[in-house]
């Protein structure tokens, strides 16, 4: 049977960041170090799961505060980053729901690419992720949220569907018409540029 109490988290995994260690015992600097090198990771899981640039900024702060406070809580079982991941989801979501109770949805706001010099350069990973914040910024909320987790964090569809306590079915048709509206908004951007 596994320890989950004060003394699991006492041990260190083999290969385990040991910063991860020290900001849990309570260690400043490993906690600053830690908060630095996870910024962009949580900045980009925040937008792929919600619309626009607005809040962004707000969300990832409320979320790097959530992983401060619940880092005595990381047992060890399993990747960090998952945990980052999970941790920011929740916040995340539990954040939406509060703005839906207190204010009426935003408009929407238009986003703006850096265009690629030329047709035979690659668009570099930036405007990538930009470009897949649009077209996710098209789709609902429901389809969108399980989209990133199932795809961007790489959970199972049960994962998925106990992280959102949604049903499995419910799930795997949230994946399977999000994925055929974002296709159809690529075919339709394809077409238009013609």
């Amino acid at each position: 049977m596994t320890s989950t109490g004060p003394e699991a988290i006492g041990r260190a995994r083999p290969g385990a960041d040991p910063r991860v260690q020290a900001a849990i015992q309570g260690g400043r600097e490993a906690t600053e170090s830690l908060l630095l090198e996870l910024l962009p990771r949580v900045r980009n899981l925040v937008r792929y799961l919600v619309r626009g640039d607005g809040d962004v900024e707000d969300i990832a702060q409320e979320s790097l505060i959530a992983l401060i406070r619940g880092l005595p809580s990381y047992r060890g079982e399993g990747m960090f980053q998952s945990w980052v991941d999970r941790v920011v989801a929740r916040t995340v979501f539990a954040w939406l729901k509060r703005a839906r109770g207190t204010e009426a949805r935003r408009g929407e706001e238009s986003l703006e690419l850096v265009s690629v010099p030329s047709e035979d350069a690659p668009p570099d990973e930036y405007v990538h992720r930009r470009r897949m914040a649009m077209l996710l910024d098209r789709i609902p909320y429901e389809q969108r949220h399980a989209m990133v987790l199932h795809h961007v964090l790489g959970m199972s569809v049960p994962e998925v569907s106990d992280e959102l306590g949604i049903p499995f079915e419910t799930i795997r048709s949230r994946l399977r018409v999000g994925r055929a509206a974002l296709r159809a908004l690529v075919t339709g951007e394809e077409g238009g540029e013609r």
